[in-house]
């Protein structure tokens, strides 16, 4: 897929976030390489795959200019068991330091508002914003490391003065 083909990723329709002391939007990190995991605390796939990825990444992260690791909480089923009381306690349990926001419910039904606006089939899901804030990558189920460290050294190594 060409640069120019990738469709924008749409804004992030959320509550609440955890982990950062002010909200975060995809427009704001602009020039970076976003990382977007989608999870649910009671998903099997999430807590034994895509959050111990996450937690990964971000640690590498830190020592890359340029790349950013955020989760999202999308709750399309269980809503009485996730709630955000519930949610604080499985990042302090799970050790999830990185940024982490709280998918707006919809008024239409059980799918949340950036669930839907994206297209997320389930959880986990894992998007990659580009430095434009295109979707370079959208995925469903768990990512594979080298992989997605294939994808992110290519964002990575691409030059910038485009933007």
């Amino acid at each position: 897929m060409t640069d120019t083909a990738r469709p924008a990723a749409p804004p992030l329709i959320v509550d609440r976030w955890f982990n950062t002391n002010q909200p975060i939007t995809l427009e704001g990190l602009r020039g970076r390489i976003v990382v977007l995991h989608a999870f649910q605390m009671l998903c099997p796939g999430c807590v034994s795959t895509a959050i111990p990825q996450a937690r990964k990444l971000n640690e590498i992260a830190k020592s890359i200019d340029g790349l950013v690791v955020l989760g999202l909480h999308t709750v399309f089923e269980h809503h009485a068991a996730m709630t955000p009381v519930s949610l604080e306690a499985f990042l302090h349990e799970y050790k999830i330091i990185f940024p982490v926001a709280v998918d707006r419910d919809s008024p239409d039904g059980p799918i949340p508002q950036t669930m839907a606006a994206y297209g997320f089939r389930g959880t986990p899901s894992t998007v990659i914003v580009d430095r434009e804030g295109r979707i370079a990558r959208h995925s469903f189920g768990a990512e594979d490391d080298l992989a997605l460290g294939l994808i992110l050294g290519n964002l990575l190594s691409a030059p910038t003065s485009a933007r």
